[in-house]
């Protein structure tokens, strides 16, 4: 994970596989680890593992995973395909329309992204590529 400057995070609408609507500033007060991912994206899968036992080890205490299906599908295949990975942490979608292009975190670089937020809200870290647990843990022990 790349450090960069602390910048306030936009607040932003995820919706679920459900329908259901919630806000990245409902997780305020733990890590967020937002990772934008695709079924199509060979290394999009090979990270979920990863992301699972994270997720396994924090979500109780102080951080989770949130996984942003990128891609214009219907949502049954991916509430399917996530289960069939053995995900456990929420999957869901930005609100509006996918462009390939763009986040509301910003311009997309590629897939699989991930990023980092504090548990005040500010966005401290982006990776384009794989991220592992490892990484994660470190990234979160070392941060000032």
């Amino acid at each position: 994970m790349t450090p960069s400057q602390a910048q306030e995070t936009p607040e932003i609408t995820f919706i679920d596989l459900d329908g259901k609507s919630s806000k990245l500033s409902d997780y305020r007060g733990k890590w967020v680890v937002v990772n934008l991912w695709a079924t199509w994206c060979p290394p999009c899968l090979k990270e979920i593992p990863d992301l699972v036992m994270f997720h396994e080890d924090h979500a109780k205490k102080d951080a989770i995973v949130i996984g942003v299906n990128y891609e214009d599908i219907d949502p049954q295949k991916v509430k399917n395909f996530a289960e069939s990975q053995l995900v456990n942490y929420p999957i869901v979608r930005f609100e509006g329309k996918v462009d390939g292009r763009t986040t509301p975190f910003g311009k997309l670089q590629g897939l699989p992204t991930t990023y980092m937020i504090t548990p005040e809200g500010k966005i401290v870290a982006a990776r384009t590529g794989m991220v592992d647990g490892k990484m994660l843990e470190d990234f979160i022990n070392n941060y000032q």
